[in-house]
């Protein structure tokens, strides 16, 4: 069941010469604008019941101006936008709240905005204020609170009721690490009961976490829709892209998709994981000593090169990362033609699982500066448990116990 359609959506701004002309427009009388400026153009996909959509971009990309058509607060210039089922969305911080009334009326006033009557809103009251956890401060004026506290009691109201459809915009970002938890073990409990997720974030680890598909937005039209790991790939190409600089997707045999993108002045020759016999291997046990080899060509001068990795896990989401810009072995000064190998020596204290090594070439200590080459997907290698005692999770941290 398609829940969510946007069709050949677009919102343009317009100026006019004169308010004459732009009530002359409300009457659908044609009045040519002296300006014009398109935020969004032909935007188009459907979302199903249950689906989890990351909505990602930079700034400017027309993500908010998308989710304000969506919830109905803004209409769109063309194209239509048809929602079946009820939508629960926090767009801006504290957007609706009256900032002399209390957290407690605001609770009221927002509910019943959104569709509830007073009964229904008595009925969950002391569940959002428990919720929301700021005490004394949901009966003192919304004046008073902080930015973290506006988005507990906003969150709170609008995950009151279960939604069909949830729409978060970078809100969650403001709020401090525990109530971040803590809201999306209450998204994670939606989705389980069927709720639909449109999210709004630049936080790579909460779309991956969170979302089974990702569209990504660039001057106001979605260039690209698919897996969270491949749009993300794709977008970190995207930020670090510089005049001189080019993105390449290719679809390897497996069917995962490769994102590389650089000004090509360094390139990476290869990657390769050893054992401590200095054999190739592809199965890694836990706690077992490896070398990650990176093998880098300079193909024109370069007074910096610093070269790092990433170790994500099979739903992309980053597992450990340095470089040597942190670690205080950047190279300087290089001539081109030079041939360079690096060795990262490290135990594979890992779950066991299949993992991935994103490697970057690049200046200074990240690849958005003088990015030559970021490669997604540059090794695949499993981690296997053959000699540990068993445990679940992404690291091995062995400890020692002790009763008493």
């Amino acid at each position: 069941m398609t829940l969510l359609s946007v069709a050949n959506v677009g919102k343009a701004y317009r100026a006019y010469r004169s308010e004459w002309q732009r009530m002359a427009r409300w009457f659908y009388i044609p009045v040519k604008a002296s300006q014009e400026h398109w935020v969004l153009k032909h935007v188009s996909f459907n979302i199903a019941a249950g689906e989890a959509i990351g909505i990602v971009g930079q700034n400017g990309a027309g993500k908010s101006t998308l989710l304000k058509m969506i919830t109905g607060t803004l209409q769109p210039t063309e194209g239509k936008v048809q929602v079946n089922g009820r939508i629960a969305a926090i767009l801006e911080l504290g957007m609706g709240f009256n900032a002399e009334l209390t957290g407690r009326q605001n609770v009221y006033h927002a509910a019943g905005l959104m569709g509830f009557n007073t009964q229904q809103i008595d009925g969950v009251i002391d569940d959002i204020e428990a919720f929301a956890e700021i005490g004394e401060y949901f009966d003192q004026a919304v004046r008073t609170y902080s930015s973290g506290m506006q988005m507990r009691v906003a969150f709170s109201v609008a995950t009151a009721f279960r939604p069909e459809i949830l729409i978060i915009d970078e809100a969650l970002s403001v709020g401090d690490s525990y109530f971040q938890h803590k809201s999306f073990g209450r998204i994670k409990e939606f989705q389980r009961a069927g709720t639909t997720l449109l999210i709004v974030s630049h936080d790579r680890g909460a779309i991956q976490a969170l979302c089974n598909r990702a569209i990504l937005l660039d001057g106001g039209t979605v260039i690209k829709d698919g897996a969270p790991e491949e749009i993300m790939d794709y977008y970190n190409a995207i930020i670090a892209q510089k005049e001189n600089a080019t993105v390449e997707v290719q679809t390897l045999a497996d069917g995962t998709v490769q994102t590389r993108s650089g000004s090509g002045k360094a390139s990476i020759d290869s990657v390769a994981l050893y054992n401590t016999e200095g054999t190739p291997v592809e199965y890694v046990s836990v706690g077992e000593d490896v070398c990650l080899n990176i093998k880098v060509k300079v193909n024109a001068p370069l007074p910096e090169l610093v070269v790092g990795y990433v170790i994500k896990d099979r739903l992309g989401q980053d597992v450990f990362g340095t470089n040597t810009h942190h670690l205080q072995c950047a190279r300087k000064d290089l001539s081109e033609g030079e041939l360079l190998s690096y060795q990262f020596r490290f135990p594979a204290n890992l779950g066991v699982g299949s993992y991935s090594v994103a490697v970057a070439l690049h200046a200074s200590d990240v690849h958005v500066v003088d990015n030559y080459e970021w490669r997604d997907l540059a090794l695949v290698f499993n981690v296997v448990n053959v000699s540990q005692s068993t445990f679940v999770g992404l690291a091995w941290i062995p400890p020692t116990v002790e009763c008493k």
